[in-house]
């Protein structure tokens, strides 16, 4: 498949945040509020699609950053299984973790641009190799016997009342719809967070240690090869970018890296270890996209941990390398999107567009139009 690109629009440096305030660039408008964030690190993809300015557009998902800018847009934004994408040609921030996946104003969309974009790529060793699947197949408005689990861990504290509210309208809607749900637990899912951005920030600081100035990327030039390659990086990497790569380097550091980074990946383990326990009992699960709506510019610009805490609920499947969706599921009483999230196992995105689908066709009270006006992409 060929396509042609007709643009580059506005994300977090190398995907480093959650609100699209860390670009290199200039800030992005969310198109239901200028004066609030559109999500990130995809926020320009987001903005851009919820604004009507493109049909769809690609986003990059290491730790949500496909999900959370779709929900904070009111948009539709998939994050397919680890490698079935590939990432050839994708400027990595955490190579286990990322994977390229669509934003699109409705799951028909989605899963036509997953047609697209999905398969098999030799020149990614991580691809998972088999036969293409047409996913526009999936899109069958019936869930009836479908067994969809709710985690009560995502439905805990900190979760906004009307975001919960909306999650609770949702669970109603598959059961009128004739879905059976299923309380699940995953108890490890508390320690994701802490898990994610060890793992992710580890390897970030490998990743980014091609940028010297000598033979990938921007240089700066100075009197010897210390200074350039410093000022490079210095001058070169934003704050938050700075920022994780000195996390990143510390804990795979002498003396830190079994007490930090190898913790991590046992955690990360059990993590997928809960998830394939719970999908041998429940085809999907349900939680919200993210635990609050989209807040003003600079409100979490000075509390990095404020902005990581925004990725809760989609983390955990970037860990476990699981398919997920976030569809819109209302409004907010002051008139911002609100995102419903759904998981499958590996491989699971047919199961996964035929939900989401027929959520759409029964609640088109979620299909959500933003109002037209200047947007900065």
């Amino acid at each position: 498949n060929h396509y042609i690109s007709l643009g580059k629009l506005n994300m977090d440096e190398f995907a480093m945040g959650g609100s699209t305030e860390n670009s290199a660039l200039a800030k992005t408008s969310n198109p239901w509020n200028a004066d609030c964030v559109p999500g990130g690190s995809s926020g320009g993809s987001a903005a851009a699609v919820s604004s009507g300015s493109a049909i769809w557009a690609l986003g990059s998902d290491t730790g949500g950053s496909i999900r959370q800018p779709a929900s904070f847009c009111g948009v539709v934004g998939l994050k397919p299984t680890y490698g079935n994408v590939s990432r050839y040609g994708l400027i990595a921030f955490a190579s286990s973790l990322d994977q390229i996946g669509p934003i699109t104003r409705d799951v028909t969309d989605a899963a036509l641009v997953l047609n697209a974009i999905s398969g098999h790529d030799a020149k990614d060793s991580t691809s998972i190799p088999g036969a293409r699947v047409d996913y526009t197949t999936a899109l069958v408005n019936d869930v009836k016997n479908l067994k969809i689990g709710v985690p009560k861990e995502f439905f805990g504290e900190g979760l906004n009342s009307e975001v919960r509210k909306a999650m609770e309208e949702a669970i109603e809607t598959y059961k009128k719809l004739g879905a059976e749900i299923v309380e699940v637990s995953l108890p490890n899912s508390k320690y994701a967070l802490s898990a994610y951005y060890i793992i992710a920030l580890a390897e970030a600081s490998s990743n980014l240690a091609r940028y010297d100035g000598v033979s990938y990327g921007m240089r700066v030039p100075a009197d010897n090869l210390v200074d350039m390659s410093t000022k490079t990086r210095t001058e070169g990497f934003g704050p938050e970018v700075q920022r994780r790569i000195l996390l990143g380097t510390y804990v795979l550091s002498a003396g830190y890296y079994d007490a930090y980074y190898l913790k991590a990946l046992k955690v990360r383990r059990l993590i997928k270890n809960e998830f394939d326990e719970a999908f041998s009992k429940v085809d999907l699960i349900l939680t919200p996209t993210a635990p609050n709506t989209s807040y003003k510019f600079g409100e979490k610009a000075n509390d990095p941990l404020a902005m990581y805490l925004e990725d809760i609920c989609t983390v955990p499947a970037n860990l476990a390398g699981i398919p997920g969706i976030s569809i819109p599921a209302g409004m907010s009483s002051n008139n911002l999107p609100i995102g419903l999230q759904l998981l499958g196992p590996a491989m699971g995105e047919e199961t996964l567009l035929r939900a989401a689908f027929t959520f759409e066709q029964a609640r088109p009270d979620c299909q959500l139009v933003a109002p037209t006006g200047e947007v900065s992409l």
